[in-house]
């Protein structure tokens, strides 16, 4: 998540010649579209902390998981089909899903290590969920204290 905060940091303030890529979007919507990213990843990284930190236990546990379910959701719908375009462009369709010939080999090697990127988010961050389910399951109420119950 470090990676995916750094390089929105850096095209918002380097954003180049044309950040919009001749969308129907202003520089205003892409600035404000990445930083929204930025905060989500930030938050992500917090919370996926959280699940594995002391001080992550007096963290009510829906507030946890809700976070960790919405990112995991965006990530597998953003994982998986960049993945299948990684499979479709390895076999010889080399513009995945759109079908282009004609992109760079820059381009191609772009397309498959970001694919791959978000694909293995996905499920680093579905691991990392399904692992904090079970760990606090029957958690109820979170004391912020560790270790077995007083007798």
């Amino acid at each position: 998540m470090l990676l995916f905060v750094v390089s929105h940091v850096v095209v918002v303030f380097l954003p180049g010649d044309d950040p919009t890529g001749d969308g129907p979007w202003s520089f205003r919507a892409y600035v404000i579209f990445n930083i929204v990213l930025i905060l989500m990843s930030a938050v992500g990284a917090a919370v996926v902390v959280a699940t594995v930190r002391p001080w992550g236990r007096r963290v009510p546990r829906w507030m946890l998981l809700t976070p960790l379910w919405f990112g995991s959701a965006l990530l597998v719908v953003r994982g998986v089909p960049g993945m299948v375009e990684n499979l479709l462009m390895a076999t010889g369709n080399r513009g995945g899903f759109v079908g282009r010939d004609d992109i760079s080999t820059a381009e191609f090697w772009a397309g498959i290590g970001i694919n791959t990127y978000f694909f293995v988010g996905a499920v680093l961050l579905v691991v990392t969920t399904v692992s904090y389910v079970r760990r606090s399951r029957g958690a109820g109420v979170r004391t912020g204290r560790s270790g077995p119950d007083p007798v």
